[in-house]
């Protein structure tokens, strides 16, 4: 199996892009509130913001590997088949489950327990089909 490394890296970078302005500019206010950065100081966001390092360097990193497994699956994938089929069954077979419990026992108050989820699928599901494009148009 031979996989396009190039087009894996370009399709990551796509996806961390689309996570930035999905939970900062689109999303960013609302995640705030749900997990209480709202109530913290200035000073203090500003001080988290500069531990985030470490932290996009993890999430970029497991979004390559995502990228890889997608790669992967487009691969074997049966000719007939779209890639974009194949990114929304990843996502409604796999990262959704997990995300939902992630939430549902994760700690998340009641009260924000749908907005959490609804924002991490649909931030889910267009990074998965940004990412099928790129691969796709990349191939």
């Amino acid at each position: 199996m031979e996989l396009n490394y190039f087009a894996i890296l370009a399709a990551s970078v796509v996806q961390f892009i689309i996570g930035a302005i999905w939970y900062t500019p689109v999303f960013g206010k609302m995640w705030g509130k749900i997990h209480g950065f709202d109530k913290v100081s200035k000073e203090e966001q500003k001080k988290m913001m500069k531990q985030m390092g470490p932290l996009l360097l993890a999430q970029f990193l497991v979004t390559i590997v995502t990228t890889v497994m997608l790669a992967m699956f487009i691969n074997v994938l049966p000719s007939g088949w779209s890639v974009y089929c194949l990114a929304g069954f990843l996502w409604l077979g796999f990262v959704q489950p997990t995300q939902i419990s992630a939430v549902l026992f994760g700690g998340t108050e009641p009260k924000w327990v749908t907005a959490k989820i609804a924002i991490m699928a649909g931030g889910a599901l267009l990074c998965l089909e940004a990412a099928a494009a790129v691969l796709q148009y990349m191939a």
